[in-house]
């Protein structure tokens, strides 16, 4: 299956969701810095995800894709601060972890999937 357009692209679906569920937890958080932060690695997950996509080359597309996957592994380091913190409780942080999980699971298998044979 050819993936013409990045809306397409089952980890940038997921990424997105990811964003809206990170947005609503820390929606409410008084720490602008930290809420700033977490907020802008989590949309460069998807952002990545789609810059990468309209490249000229899959070498290109994989690139952005590692850097998306380092957004989602600051975005893990910034959700297991914040249950440090108490900003979130075990069980909200234990589900944002497992979509974060999820997510570079995914792009590590397109990573592959675009990787030369």
């Amino acid at each position: 299956m050819t993936i013409i357009k990045f809306e397409d692209i089952i980890a940038w679906q997921k990424a997105q969701d990811f964003a809206v569920a990170i947005y609503a937890a820390f929606k409410k958080s008084t720490d602008w810095d930290f809420r700033n932060q977490i907020c802008r690695a989590t949309v460069s997950i998807s952002n990545n995800i789609a810059e990468g996509f309209d490249r000229s080359s899959d070498a290109e597309f994989r690139r952005f894709l590692y850097i998306s996957t380092a957004s989602c592994s600051e975005v893990k380091s910034m959700l297991i601060l914040a249950k440090r913190l108490d900003y979130l409780d075990e069980t909200k942080c234990k589900k944002l972890i497992e979509q974060s999980d999820e997510i570079s699971k995914i792009i590590n298998g397109l990573i592959k999937s675009l990787s030369p044979k």
